[in-house]
């Protein structure tokens, strides 16, 4: 492994610039090869890199000066072998009129363009007018979820796991007489294996993809239907705004305790090595999905009474609800 400083590359270029302090770490095999992973994910960042060049119509040299980085590096990092600092993605993100993060995600990704755009728009605004920006965006998916005559007819349910989502599930499409889809069962038919090897083979990007065409062939597929949504989906948006337009969805919430519990109910005895530790991950991650999860059409918690009276109480709600929605 070889350490070179940025000062001593800007030294070699004629260009002294000695306040850029950052290091470049050039990670080579013997032929020079980067490791597979490593290698995409540096390539990954020079692209993006050089196509948020291009769309401010900078040159090379326009950037590094810009961002205080020598032209040399800038090159190096572009075509995918510099692996930067910290400080000098800051730099660059700077000079680029964005965030950091920006510059690791794939310019491939579905809507990086138009979060592009959104980001910019939105950059400098402060709590009250990001609010009022939620609220217009709130009315916009309200809007054009209306637009789909069977969205009533589906219903989908989210929340994390252990919510109660496949145990209700069927109870309501048995008594519909519909089909009851569990989402991650159409994804494993979609990608052609099971879940972990699909994290395992293609990664968690791929994954992701995989359960967006798995909904889009289940909302396709159903005109009626009762779908148990995995609890992560909604960290997607767009998948998730397809779930809000297409279906009449329901929160379901529990205790923590219950959560643990019907999991390991199912079968999964991870959560009790380290109960109290998984028990923390999960209120973590349900504070992190909270105001995604409260999108939903309906809240209804599954820890308050029996599994029958819980039940009875979701149908009659979902009857009340739809009824004054049609």
């Amino acid at each position: 492994m070889k350490l070179i400083s940025s000062t001593e590359r800007k030294l070699a270029d004629g260009h002294e610039q000695a306040h850029d302090r950052a290091l470049v770490m050039e990670t080579e095999d013997g032929n020079g090869s980067f490791e597979d992973g490593q290698g995409c994910f540096l390539r990954t960042v020079g692209s993006r890199v050089r196509a948020l060049r291009a769309q401010h119509a900078l040159t090379r040299r326009g950037l590094a000066e810009n961002a205080g980085v020598s032209e040399r590096y800038l090159a190096k990092l572009e075509g995918g072998s510099g692996n930067a600092s910290i400080l000098v993605l800051r730099k660059l993100a700077v000079a680029l009129r964005c965030e950091p993060v920006d510059l690791l995600e794939s310019e491939d990704a579905a809507g990086q363009k138009e979060w592009d755009e959104l980001r910019s728009l939105l950059r400098g605004k402060n709590s009250e007018e990001l609010r009022a920006f939620c609220q217009i965006l709130e009315g916009l998916v309200n809007k054009s979820a209306a637009e789909d005559p069977q969205r009533t007819e589906r219903i989908a349910l989210v929340g994390l796991r252990g919510a109660g989502k496949s145990t209700l599930g069927r109870m309501l499409a048995e008594e519909r007489k519909c089909c009851f889809v569990e989402l991650s069962r159409v994804v494993v038919e979609v990608a052609g294996c099971p879940v972990p090897e699909i994290y395992a083979l293609y990664g968690a990007t791929a994954y992701r993809r995989y359960e967006r065409r798995a909904l889009e062939h289940t909302i396709e597929k159903y005109p009626r239907a009762v779908i148990a949504v995995p609890g992560g989906l909604v960290g997607e948006g767009e998948t998730y705004n397809l779930v809000l337009k297409h279906c009449f969805t329901v929160w379901l919430t529990a205790t923590a305790h219950d959560h643990m519990s019907r999991v390991i109910a199912q079968g999964d005895l991870r959560p009790m090595v380290g109960y109290n530790e998984a028990t923390d991950d999960l209120r973590r991650i349900l504070a992190s999905r909270r105001d995604k999860y409260a999108l939903a059409d309906l809240e209804h918690d599954t820890s308050a009474r029996p599994l029958v009276e819980t039940y009875l109480a979701l149908r009659d709600r979902l009857e009340q609800l739809q009824a004054l929605s049609r």
